[in-house]
């Protein structure tokens, strides 16, 4: 499975009174990372593919632990965990970049999800997925999301 990787810069103004980025500052940073990856496949080709609109319909956040302030990036790692028909679930971390000179793991400071539902902005409804945007998709989802798949399909 790949996961699409963001770079995303801290602003002095994402932290708060105690000295650490805000709680809600977290959706920003997920919101950044989600446009990034789902409009990487319209660009590229003159794909129509997602840029007819979208809308969360839902957000859940484990924060693990405080970020504070520094110069340097945190990577938000993304992948798809499950795809309906007119719905896909975005799963997510914040971390640390990786260092090849420590041998602990990269710190974790959220991990997270979003419900997305491709939207028809002249409708105003909620449209289906393409083929094409499912198998971008795909490209991208875990291995717990494609065995329900398969099980599906069997």
């Amino acid at each position: 499975m790949a996961r699409h990787i963001y770079h995303c810069p801290l602003r002095w103004s994402d932290m708060d009174a105690f000295g650490h980025v805000n709680n809600v500052v977290f959706l920003r940073y997920l919101e950044e990372a989600r446009i990034d990856f789902m409009f990487r496949l319209a660009p590229g080709d003159g794909s129509p593919s997602f840029s007819g609109g979208s809308v969360v319909a839902r957000h859940e956040i484990d924060y693990v632990r405080p970020l504070v302030h520094r110069h340097e990036p945190v990577i938000i790692e993304s992948w798809v965990t499950k795809i309906n028909a007119a719905s896909l679930t975005i799963a997510y971390e914040v971390k640390e970049a990786d260092d090849p000179a420590k041998t602990d793991p990269p710190q974790v400071y959220v991990r997270a999800s979003t419900v997305v539902v491709p939207f028809d902005l002249e409708a105003q409804r909620p449209r289906r997925i393409t083929a094409e945007e499912k198998s971008f998709l795909e490209m991208y989802l875990d291995d717990a999301g494609k065995a329900a798949e398969d099980a599906l399909v069997a």
